[in-house]
């Protein structure tokens, strides 16, 4: 079969503004928005589904021992990527556009804006050129590393503890 005719993602599930799509060839599911994007706008209200002491993949953390399930679910296929394109606000509860997104752009994150020490390391492989490789959570990102990104409230509240430490 000819590749170029071949599609590298199958509709799984469509949410209004967008799409959950699994990648043809490994099985992993991905976000695609269905429509324009404007930096700062706001994409989706969301809420804990949950709220759990112990992080898991799927978790995003509100704050020291304090771990949310996103509602809605579909919003758990946001995957990592070390030049984000959306970032999730956990003081308003909303995900937000970091910048342009056009219709048809997965919907990435940057895991460590959300996350101090993740549960489950693992290595990115997004491509971009400023992919820092190893991604374990903010606690382990650079001083110039993380001046790069957007934190939640209580990330922020923990990169001024651990530059205060340094000072001492």
């Amino acid at each position: 079969m000819d590749s170029a005719s071949t599609p590298a993602w199958r509709p799984v599930s469509h949410h209004g503004f967008a799409e959950v799509r699994q990648q043809i060839t490994n099985g992993q599911n991905a976000l695609f928005t269905l429509r324009n994007w404007q930096p700062g706008e706001l994409i989706a209200d969301f809420s804990a589904g949950s709220i759990s002491s112990e992080p898991t993949y799927l978790t995003v953390q509100v704050g020291e021992g304090m771990h949310i399930t996103l509602q809605p679910e579909f919003l758990q296929y946001i995957n990592h990527s070390c030049e984000p394109n959306v970032f999730f606000d956990t003081t308003l509860m909303q995900l937000v556009a970091l910048k342009e997104i056009a219709a048809g752009t997965e919907l990435a994150f940057f895991y460590p804006s959300s996350e101090w020490e993740m549960t489950q390391s693992f290595r990115c492989y997004c491509g971009k050129p400023g992919c820092l490789g190893e991604i374990r959570g903010a606690a382990y990102l650079s001083r110039e590393a993380a001046a790069s990104y957007r934190f939640t409230g209580f990330i922020q509240s923990c990169l001024a503890k651990k530059a205060d430490k340094k000072v001492a």
